[in-house]
């Protein structure tokens, strides 16, 4: 036990070099600029001091959503997913995959659930001992589930999810826009130095008089850096931002939700705007500060398939024959908020298990509706 408590340790030392680089770059960025540029290079005063407000703010900015994305500690599954004792022996007794679905189907009859395994079956963590909510997932490198996990980032020594996904988006946008500014004020003194040097060496000066010169390093540096740093983070911010309007998670993107009617990449799209206010929340005025405001409680999501219209609530959940379209609810879960089923909901789901007799291997895209058959059609993207 020892050896494997020393590794974990290792380990996890090992996990914030990343971190510790970039705070270094970070500040060794803040000396070049302040002292090096401001202070010892621009003459003008009024340029000065225009080009330091604007540098902190964005510094400061920087600062605050990259400290949250790290320290935010990722959220979890909550009590209601885990199996009680009694199932949990039975599970753990049960040798047979069939007979352990079975219990997890009688346990997550009271649970909000749409998504599934690729086979159907209930999604569970043998891990944490969890049943997984909809798009949480186990996280190998924070031994842990994580809601809504979009994925591992090395460069915060966290796992980015449903607690600190908008503070990940807004670290990226203000690192790109503190890297963006550095570069634009820069660049006029980097021609410049750059075009002294290389005047300067061709005409073989004393090195006494190159010592103004090569003091301008960092000011050079400074550039190179800025402007490596800006390419890089442009990808990915373009990318992420992208996948906030999809309303996906990189998870997601990769491997698609699956549902009652099938694998669909769109299942949790719920229109531009709403995908946005999913993440930023639905004041704007909070949009751009790492403050928490996204929506809903990361255990349930409102879903395409649910939400679109009334007939489709029955995605997850089948109808009787002797119910009406109108006994369903058209959103039981569109405010996200909602823990447990309803009473007239519950055991629905185990109910059809047990009819089938096992677990369907293959996903249905139609269900019958009383006299009608109403067909879920799946938007494909070129």
């Amino acid at each position: 036990m020892a050896p494997t408590h020393v590794l974990r340790c290792c380990q996890r030392g090992l996990a914030w070099i990343p971190v510790v680089f970039i705070a270094l770059v970070v500040c060794w960025s803040y000396y070049a600029y302040v002292v090096e540029l401001c202070i010892f290079t621009i003459p003008s005063i009024a340029e000065q001091i225009f080009y330091l407000i604007f540098f902190h703010l964005s510094f400061i900015m920087f600062v605050w959503s990259y400290w949250k994305t790290i320290f935010t500690k990722p959220a979890n599954p909550s009590k209601e997913f885990c199996l009680p004792k009694a199932e949990k022996e039975c599970y753990e007794k049960e040798a047979r995959p069939e007979s352990q679905q079975e219990i997890l189907w009688r346990v997550a009859s009271n649970l909000p659930l749409y998504t599934r395994t690729g086979t159907g079956g209930i999604r569970y963590c043998d891990r944490c001992q969890v049943i997984k909510p909809d798009r949480c997932h186990h996280c190998s490198a924070c031994d842990t589930c994580v809601l809504k996990m979009d994925h591992h980032c090395p460069w915060v020594n966290n796992c980015v999810g449903f607690s600190n996904y908008k503070f990940f988006i807004l670290f990226l946008a203000y690192s790109l826009v503190y890297c963006l500014f550095i570069a634009a004020t820069v660049l006029q003194y980097f021609i410049k130095f750059w075009t002294l040097c290389r005047r300067k060496s061709a005409e073989n000066c004393p090195k006494n008089e190159l010592q103004d010169t090569h003091a301008k390093f960092h000011v050079l540096f400074l550039f190179f850096v800025a402007a490596m740093f800006c390419i890089s983070i442009l990808s990915l911010f373009s990318y992420h931002l992208w996948l906030v309007g999809k309303n996906r998670s990189t998870i997601e993107a990769f491997r698609a939700p699956v549902f009652r009617s099938g694998s669909d990449k769109n299942g949790f799209s719920l229109g531009f705007r709403k995908n946005i206010a999913q993440v930023f929340g639905d004041q704007k005025k909070y949009w751009l500060l790492p403050i928490f405001t996204s929506q809903g409680d990361g255990l349930t999501f409102p879903t395409r398939l649910v939400n679109a219209d009334a007939e489709q609530a029955t995605v997850s959940l089948h109808q009787e024959p002797n119910k009406s379209t109108a006994d369903v609810p058209a959103g039981p879960f569109g405010d996200s908020q909602n823990h447990l089923l309803s009473d007239e909901q519950r055991g629905s789901n185990m109910e059809d298990f047990l009819a089938d007799g096992a677990l369907e291997s293959s996903d249905h895209a139609s269900f019958g509706l009383t006299a009608e058959t109403c067909t879920i059609s799946m938007d494909s993207e070129s």
